[in-house]
């Protein structure tokens, strides 16, 4: 599988941003959507509220849940509880279909960072996250998926996801604290994410990053500096790469083909972040720009990327 195939093949469409509003794409290269063509046939389905399409490898989905149907029971937030609902569901929805790992999340909740009930909603949805992985029988340590999760004006919770039929292989940032192992000073559950993955499909190896922010080991760098910002989630993900490629079965990967997708807070900034990343990842990269908030009130930007490569049956 792969998102360059001949359009004769059968087509996937992940809705990797299905929660944000063509009005937060702004001008770059790149387009807000993006679609991934298989060699197989494809089905599509619907399960719990979840839509999906698979083929014989990947299974794609996406859940939208309104926090209204999920009031606050004995100090459970409505938010936390949507959460653990929707990857409930995920979970229940992977084992009827066969495809038991989860690869890759993208997270979309409005208001990201506002404080309700005494506790920042990333903070919530961090909770409900945690308590479905456990409660479905998943690691929230360790081997899992990569994830990003960023905010919107307004709207539903929207979980869009990756899963297949091979054990993913999960990579840590020697630059960061694994986001699993954050002190408690950053809520009472350590957000449940790999820094990147690899996945093997026949014939092909696909590297998948999370969101990637200026962090270094579990602390905020740069704070209120786009520029800097910028900088060291580059750095973070040269570092991830170097990572990488120590594992990966195909060839190495290099920065400048990745596709990437920008999350910029300000829109202002846009200016700013796209000289940087042509500085330093090359004026020819894939480069999509979105306006977003980020999971952390003091982050201005986060980046995602994703890479394919061909490699012998595995």
């Amino acid at each position: 599988m792969t998102g360059v195939a001949p359009a004769a093949h059968s087509q996937l469409s992940p809705p990797q941003l299905a929660g944000l509003s063509a009005d937060q794409a702004l001008a770059a290269v790149g387009a807000l959507g993006e679609v991934w063509y298989s060699t197989d046939s494809c089905r599509s389905g619907e399960f719990d509220g979840i839509r999906y399409q698979a083929d014989g490898n990947v299974l794609y989905g996406v859940v939208d849940v309104e926090e209204a149907d999920f009031p606050a029971i004995h100090g459970t937030l409505p938010l936390q509880r949507a959460t653990e609902s929707a990857y409930r569901r995920i979970f229940a929805l992977l084992d009827r279909e066969g495809y038991p790992y989860l690869w890759r999340t993208w997270n979309y909740l409005a208001e990201i960072n506002r404080e309700v009930g005494g506790m920042e909603r990333y903070r919530q949805f961090n909770i409900g996250r945690h308590d479905a992985f456990v409660a479905s029988g998943r690691l929230a340590h360790g081997n899992v998926p990569a994830a990003c999760a960023l905010g919107t004006t307004r709207g539903p919770l929207t979980i869009a996801f990756m899963a297949g039929k091979s054990v993913p292989v999960p990579l840590e940032n020697p630059r960061q604290t694994s986001a699993y192992d954050y002190p408690a000073i950053y809520g009472p559950r350590s957000p449940t994410f790999s820094r990147a993955a690899f996945v093997h499909l026949p014939g092909q190896e696909l590297l998948l990053i999370s969101g990637t922010a200026s962090i270094v080991g579990h602390r905020t760098m740069h704070v209120g500096d786009i520029d800097g910002q910028t900088r060291e989630t580059v750095a973070n993900i040269a570092a991830l790469l170097e990572s990488a490629n120590h594992q990966a079965r195909a060839m190495h990967y290099a920065l400048a083909e990745l596709r990437l997708r920008v999350y910029i807070r300000h829109a202002d900034h846009h200016a700013r972040v796209q000289a940087i990343l042509e500085e330093l990842v090359g004026p020819g990269a894939t480069i999509a720009y979105v306006q977003a908030d980020i999971c952390r009130a003091d982050l201005l930007v986060e980046v995602e990327a994703m890479a394919a490569h061909p490699m012998g049956n595995c």
